[in-house]
């Protein structure tokens, strides 16, 4: 049977999943929420599971990843009696932060209150849905177009639950927000996230995003996060990625600024079977600032691609793209990167840059920069490369008396503390720094203390 043929018969059988089960998936959200479901199953009926044919898709062969005996669960309740607290813990005792965990794509019944500052909101995504309705109006997907992508027409059809963030006008979230999604079953899960974050005007926060698998069992992950920057808004947002080799996890971002807003994005990925990373950036407001970062690690026969579209709409405004890959095994890599000027938007600066490094010969990155330029004033560039270890560096570490092993370790760390200096939490970077430091070791980088030890 042919690729498009597999695709296809998934595409049937995860549109029967969502008519089988409309009714329980629609029952615990809001209207708004609800009110995009007919277009979302009209555009997956179209579009479906992305093949090599999609462009954006070229070097990343979704089918065997979708195949796979999953189940789906649409009521928290089957995981209602899972105590969290017993199995995991995070590890990084003094990164002092709001704590909020998720539990196979549901906001975790166990977490408790949240005492917040200034009337912030975080709560379940579903709760909000139907508590505030107004802000579901103003912003629920108002970026992420179906149309745009089948696995985004595809969250958006069965999207139920995730986190919400509120930070209304004139608010500093002095502490970092952690929301750690985890991955919890016996049973290999076909698991759906959705999460809104809104910062209204004038509001500072630093979100930290951490992606854990609990049991050695396969999780497909279909996540969309649609972030909103408003005017004078600045928000920090890293995402550490660490789950089994076993676990697909597909990322959509959507991000949003406004006037003179500042908005930082860093991924780190460590661990994983198929990790697929989607940014989409509107600059839709005169001086705002947008910085994208992103650093994998992968070997054995990991895959893991990123793709950016950053589209500068207004004047004045400045994105900065930076990802770094370091590849082993017979581990594979892409990077799509896209910087969209439009005609209006004179004395943009755009810098996109990706650099990787192979660890061996069976190692494979693709990598495509592009730049669509429609205004005459602008300041940017883009560039890749990919390459091994610098023969010449080696040899001057190694004349210092250090091994080969060791110097091979210091040039790759040099290589990943680029994008490791970004993360601005001094405490969750030193925790990234020595994950980094176990993976290029080789050593299995776990960044959690839990009593299950799976692959």
């Amino acid at each position: 049977m042919s690729d498009v043929n597999i695709l296809t018969d998934i595409k049937k059988e995860l549109i029967e999943l969502y008519n089988y089960n409309s009714g329980q998936i629609n029952s615990n959200v809001g209207l708004q929420v609800n009110s995009f479901r007919e277009k979302a199953l009209s555009d997956f009926n179209v579009a479906g599971i992305p093949d090599r044919k999609n462009e954006a898709y070229r070097y990343t062969n979704m089918e065997p990843f979708f195949k796979g005996d999953y189940i789906s669960e649409f009521s928290h309740d089957t995981f209602f009696k899972i105590n969290l607290k017993e199995i995991f813990r995070c590890d990084v005792p003094e990164l002092d932060t709001y704590v909020v965990l998720l539990l196979n794509g549901f906001y975790y019944q166990g977490n408790g209150m949240q005492i917040l500052p200034e009337n912030i909101t975080v709560c379940s995504f579903a709760e909000a849905s139907i508590r505030y309705p107004e802000i579901f109006e103003k912003y629920y997907s108002q970026n992420a177009s179906t149309s745009v992508d089948g696995l985004v027409a595809l969250n958006t059809l069965f999207a139920q639950d995730g986190i919400f963030v509120y930070i209304p006008k004139n608010t500093v979230l002095e502490k970092p927000l952690q929301i750690i999604n985890i991955c919890y079953s016996f049973k290999n899960l076909r698991i759906f996230r959705r999460n809104l974050i809104v910062a209204e005007e004038n509001t500072k926060a630093n979100i930290i995003v951490c992606d854990h698998t609990l049991c050695n069992r396969s999780y497909l992950t279909n996540s969309l996060t649609e972030i909103f920057a408003n005017d004078n808004s600045f928000i920090d947002y890293s995402k550490i990625q660490n789950e089994n080799s076993l676990s697909t996890q597909i990322s959509n971002t959507f991000v949003n600024q406004q006037k003179s807003s500042n908005l930082t994005t860093n991924t780190i990925t460590l661990h994983g079977g198929l990790i697929r990373n989607n940014i989409f950036v509107n600059l839709n407001g005169e001086g705002s600032e947008n910085n994208t970062y992103g650093l994998f690690l992968c070997d054995q026969q990991q895959h893991v691609a990123n793709y950016t579209y950053i589209r500068h709409k207004k004047p004045y405004c400045r994105s900065n793209q930076l990802f770094k890959g370091i590849l082993d095994g017979k581990a594979t890599g892409a990077f799509n990167g896209k910087i969209y000027v439009n005609i209006d938007a004179q004395k943009t600066e755009a810098y996109q840059r990706n650099n990787n490094i192979l660890l061996s010969a069976d190692a494979r990155m693709n990598t495509k920069p592009h730049l669509e330029i429609y205004a005459d004033d602008v300041k940017c560039s883009h560039g890749a490369t990919v390459g091994q270890l610098d023969n010449e560096a080696l040899f001057y570490i190694r004349s210092r008396g250090i091994s080969q092993k060791e110097a091979k370790f210091l040039l790759m760390y040099a290589f990943a503390n680029e994008i490791i200096s970004k993360i601005n939490v001094e405490y969750l970077k030193e925790r990234i720094i020595n994950l980094v430091d176990k993976r290029l070791r080789g050593e299995l980088s776990r960044c959690n203390n839990c009593n299950i030890k799976c692959g």
